[in-house]
């Protein structure tokens, strides 16, 4: 490590080691490769194009798709004393004016713009006289039509590689299947690009799934269990974010809602509000969060279920960007499947469908699975998690009770290879269902059904029961739904020889409570089940947790209130003066001297400048009247 790379790591963004990748991917930038970084959510991969911008003699050019994120980051960049601007449709025409007269004078080291923007004639020819040295674009996996956040502005940026081919190329995201990798640097040129992908996992987040039932009640115990804390909450329409917002204040909960159907500055407004902690909880569609670098956010809760994993994923991990202890909470029921389903019915193009209906399966796979959640998604992304628990989620830290599902199994099994065998077709999972529990349908009696030998055979359940016991089915690998136009239920090899040999089969319980299965054995392990994960997911856990610093509570109330204070005084967030983790060590180790303070996380030379002496004394005050506490290493 060379000392130029240290000394202005910790000089200008107050840190004194690297993330994982984080020198990798800046030595290749500084070195003029292009590069394709995949970082998490958390894992800094703003620092990979801020600390070259400084390095660089030159303009670094930041591709962000949303204003909030761009002015968020420019007041951030500045507070450290960083010659930073943005330019976007939103400025007066007066200060427009004036941040292109800096530009022109070379005065900035790195400018924010979004696409459309940025790819104006005028635009672009101005670029090639400010002497651009690096062009990095974020949330990269908005060119890709694969990916789940598609802009179709972003496809223009495709042209940069021939206006501006000496210049390094930098594309960054947080979320990205290997498909979606590989089209992102197709479509930026980025041909001999190196490529960094980090482990998705966040060790700080905890994952939980919880039966819906009263979800409003269930957010509300939740939020109130929490508090001080910030969260998110994200729903599926807009009249259900209204709605959690509105009920959540009346029940003394600051919050505020965010959708696409509000004005452009009220939803500007009521982020302002969150970002600066004004309320606890944004209740959002998912048109709310990219690139929201709020870091201190406690929890995140899906009170509708996700349309996909990596929409899940991102949302989630806009929990815990300090790497502090997190909470990601999803409220999952068969009708949300039923009502993600209709919508998806209703896209015109059948592809997009059979995409849609794919993505929703393994949505729903993940809800149900009695597997290690952890280990699920980062499955999903393409990366392996060790067999043992891993300590960060419900099925982990609670396993759910198991129940002997043979018989169930095998009585819709059997349904599908009779209706098979009479056929040589299949049929959709709700028509197997409505023979087992004996409906008397036109459907049914069109095909000649209701003299199948399994018709009626399966009436101790209910419809939605049966659903959850198909998922199952489907879930251990016994049946495979088909794709196309006319997608229908089948069974496996390993279905057939289940069928046949009648192996026992185990399943999760997974009826929710208001589901009421009438199996009577059933009954109680599902309530004990529903209790065991009710009574996890809704109280916060206060053992010493991953990524957790401890500290002298009293001391960081008083330390949070100064940042505040401080911040208000500046109009700017307060987790820009400091973050949650810069005052927990703070908490933690007393600093007592400027050398001392200079030590904590965050703390660079001008923030070193610009708070040491108030912090300090607010230290100093705390103990003139408190003991001083002694705390295991947090790092």
């Amino acid at each position: 490590m060379t000392p130029p790379f240290l000394e202005t790591l910790k000089n200008a963004f107050g840190y004194s080691a690297f993330r994982p990748l984080q020198e990798e991917i800046i030595r290749d930038v500084l070195d003029g490769r292009d590069v394709f970084a995949l970082l998490p959510t958390g894992g800094g991969k703003s620092l990979c194009f801020q600390l070259p911008a400084l390095l660089l003699p030159g303009l670094t050019v930041v591709v962000s798709p949303l204003i909030s994120l761009m002015k968020d980051q420019v007041d951030a960049l500045q507070a450290s004393g960083i010659a930073a601007t943005f330019l976007n449709s939103a400025l007066p025409q007066g200060e427009g004016r004036k941040r292109l007269r800096g530009l022109h004078q070379g005065e900035y080291r790195l400018l924010y713009a979004a696409p459309e923007r940025l790819m104006l004639s005028g635009m672009l020819e101005d670029l090639q006289r400010w002497n651009v040295k690096l062009i990095a674009i974020d949330e990269a996996h908005c060119i890709s039509e694969w990916g789940h956040d598609f802009r179709p502005e972003y496809r223009q940026l495709s042209t940069l590689r021939g206006l501006f081919p000496k210049v390094p190329m930098l594309a960054l995201t947080a979320t990205a299947t290997e498909r979606v990798r590989a089209d992102i640097m197709r479509q930026l040129h980025l041909e001999n690009a190196r490529p960094y992908v980090a482990s998705f996992n966040r060790p700080n987040l905890t994952y939980r799934v919880l039966p819906k039932s009263q979800a409003f009640q269930q957010v509300l115990r939740f939020v109130q269990q929490r508090s001080g804390e910030s969260g998110i909450v994200y729903c599926f329409s807009r009249k259900s974010a209204e709605n959690v917002a509105e009920r959540l204040n009346d029940a003394g909960v600051r919050a505020l809602p965010y959708h696409a159907g509000l004005t452009a500055k009220v939803r500007d407004h009521n982020q302002e509000r969150f970002l600066r902690d004004e309320v606890r909880v944004i209740a959002a569609t998912i048109a709310f969060g990219m690139g929201i670098n709020k870091p201190n956010v406690r929890f995140v809760i899906h009170y509708d279920l996700p349309k996909n994993v990596e929409g899940y994923y991102q949302e989630t991990g806009r929990a815990g960007r300090d790497g502090l202890p997190s909470e990601c909470l999803l409220l999952f029921s068969a009708a949300d499947v039923i009502k993600q389903e209709m919508f998806i019915d209703e896209k015109p193009d059948p592809k997009e469908q059979q995409i849609a209906h794919e993505q929703l399966r393994t949505m729903v796979h993940y809800a149900e699975t009695s597997a290690c959640r952890r280990a699920t998604l980062l499955r999903y992304f393409g990366e392996s998690w060790p067999a043992e628990p891993c300590g960060g989620c419900d099925n982990c830290l609670a396993p759910r009770a198991t129940f002997d599902g043979t018989l169930l199994a095998q009585k819709l099994l059997s349904c599908v290879y009779r209706v098979r065998q009479r056929h040589d077709f299949g049929f959709g999972m709700s028509h197997y269902i409505d023979i087992l529990c004996g409906a008397q349908t036109e459907r049914m009696r069109k095909w000649g059904h209701e003299t199948i030998s399994t018709f009626g055979i399966g009436q101790e359940l209910g419809k939605k029961e049966w659903q959850v016991v198909g998922r199952e089915l489907l879930r251990l690998g016994y049946l495979r739904q088909t794709t196309g136009e006319f997608s229908v239920i089948e069974l496996t090899d390993e279905g057939m020889t289940a069928l046949r040999e009648r192996r026992s089969v185990t399943f999760t319980q997974q009826f929710a409570a208001h589901e009421k299965p009438k199996r009577r054995t059933e009954v109680k392990k599902d309530r004990s089940a529903v209790s065991l994960t009710r009574s996890a997911a809704s109280k916060p856990d206060k053992s010493k947790r991953r990524g957790e610093i401890l500290c002298d509570e009293l001391l960081f109330d008083r330390l949070r209130a100064l940042r505040r204070r401080l911040a208000d005084e500046q109009d700017i967030p307060a987790y820009i003066v400091f973050s949650d983790v810069a005052l927990r060590e703070m908490a933690n180790l007393y600093p007592a001297t400027h050398a001392e303070f200079s030590l904590i996380s965050g703390v660079g030379r001008q923030k070193l400048d610009q708070y040491a002496e108030v912090f300090l004394a607010e230290i100093a005050d705390h103990l003139r009247n408190n003991p001083r506490q002694v705390f295991e290493e947090f790092n």
